[in-house]
């Protein structure tokens, strides 16, 4: 995995969650309950974080591995992007049920993610 691929996904993730975060902040702030814009903000920032640590690894090559990229890129994916099909479609009033299990396998790639930076820094 070259070190600008891992930069330039880290720099994607991290606009989309900008763009997303002002979109909840804005747009969907008078038609989520506070439950929801929570939940939707807790992906909107687990996103960030995970986007800041790729741009981190993208410029610091010798404590990432393509493992690490895959499991962060998948994990936000996964994580982020059900927790945000989730409200969404609950405000909707149609929730879309088979994102609920996905949600916790994205965020057990983020941590793998971040047991294999511990492992690849020993």
């Amino acid at each position: 995995m070259s070190q600008n691929i891992i930069i330039i996904t880290g720099a994607i993730f991290g606009m989309l969650s900008v763009i997303f975060g002002a979109f909840g902040a804005h747009a969907l702030k008078k038609t989520l309950s506070n439950e929801q814009l929570k939940s939707f903000e807790t992906g909107v920032k687990y996103q960030m974080y995970h986007a800041i640590v790729l741009l981190v690894l993208g410029f610091n090559s010798e404590y990432t591995s393509q493992s690490i990229y895959w499991c962060f890129s998948i994990g936000i994916l996964l994580f982020s992007f059900s927790i945000y099909g989730l409200v969404l479609s609950d405000a909707k009033g149609k929730k879309i049920r088979f994102l609920g299990p996905i949600t916790p396998i994205g965020g057990l790639l983020l941590i793998v993610g971040w047991v294999l930076i511990i492992i690849n820094s020993i």
